[in-house]
């Protein structure tokens, strides 16, 4: 079974398509994180829970999306700073925008970045040249600092929980407004 949802909303917006992948909450949290993602993509959302192996007590969901650019940035804003919650959110690119990324860990907070056709991490040159004058001043090291601009440390905290959730089936649930 899979779950999709396409919001339009009547606006004339460039649409795209992201994921929304809950890697684990605890089951009080579900009904929030539905009524929350349902209110920022402007339709009911109702996902299926699976149990989450990684860590006892908590469930997965994931759903695929269709709606207006910027809509993974307005997800990841509605769910972020919630205790127990660890998710992540694409966007995939459009003819006028980039692609987007959003982790979330309660210790580590959000983690954007811009993603090309591909999924691939773009990062921005002044980002590159701050990180090389950080080392340059002993503040820390140029692989630590390339670490943090490709996320390396909420991928490290995810990386259980993606592989908890292989094979896990995708509900898609077609709505359009």
């Amino acid at each position: 079974m899979t779950a999709y949802l396409d919001v339009h909303n009547g606006s004339s917006a460039s649409t795209t398509h992201g994921v929304l992948f809950v890697h684990s909450a605890p089951s009080a949290l579900g009904p929030h994180i539905e009524w929350a993602v349902g209110g920022v993509l402007g339709a009911a959302v109702s996902l299926d829970w699976m149990q989450q192996p990684a860590q006892a007590g908590t469930y997965r969901a994931e759903l695929s999306w269709s709606g207006p650019v910027g809509s993974a940035a307005a997800v990841a804003s509605a769910l972020k700073g919630w205790d127990h919650l660890r998710f992540e959110i694409t966007e995939d690119p459009t003819s006028s925008s980039e692609g987007s990324r959003y982790s979330y860990t309660p210790e580590l907070g959000v983690f954007h970045a811009v993603t090309g056709l591909y999924g691939d991490i773009m990062i921005p040159e002044d980002r590159l040249k701050a990180a090389v004058v950080k080392a340059a001043l002993g503040d820390t090291t140029i692989l630590n600092e390339i670490d943090l601009l490709v996320g390396k440390p909420w991928d490290d905290e995810l990386e259980s929980f993606r592989y908890a959730g292989d094979g896990a089936p995708v509900r898609w649930l077609h709505q359009v407004v």
